[in-house]
């Protein structure tokens, strides 16, 4: 099992947090959710996590200034997963030269995300 994967989820969407929580963990893998940006940036700084999944647009610190703290301040490598919706392709170009590992368009499918974390986590 995945047991000693730790994975920070940054989602301000509570339901969708929950949902991913239910089946994250029953893969085995310990959930950080962060409700907004700024906990986001607390979590990852208090516990290097293996991954990073996190929403572009939330409170406080955006998902890109999220991915440019790890990239730069923090120089972390720890991949990176973000999560928008339709119709912002400029945020996920942005994503991805700021350093995003993967991108999935909202809404997704959990089940594909899991295929895309055990891959990323290989």
């Amino acid at each position: 099992m995945n047991l000693t994967k730790k994975i920070v989820l940054a989602e301000d969407n509570s339901i969708l947090s929950k949902l991913l929580q239910f089946k994250l963990e029953k893969e085995g893998y310990h959930l950080l959710i962060a409700a907004n940006g700024k906990e986001a940036v607390d979590l990852i700084e208090d516990n290097n996590p293996d991954m990073i999944l996190t929403d572009i647009m939330m409170p406080f610190i955006s998902g890109l200034e999220v991915i440019s703290h790890v990239r730069n301040k923090l120089e972390m490598s720890t991949p990176i997963v973000v999560f928008s919706s339709a119709g912002q392709e400029e945020m996920v170009l942005n994503a991805f030269n700021l350093g995003a590992t993967d991108f999935m368009s909202k809404p997704f499918s959990p089940n594909e995300l899991i295929i895309r974390i055990k891959r990323l986590l290989q």
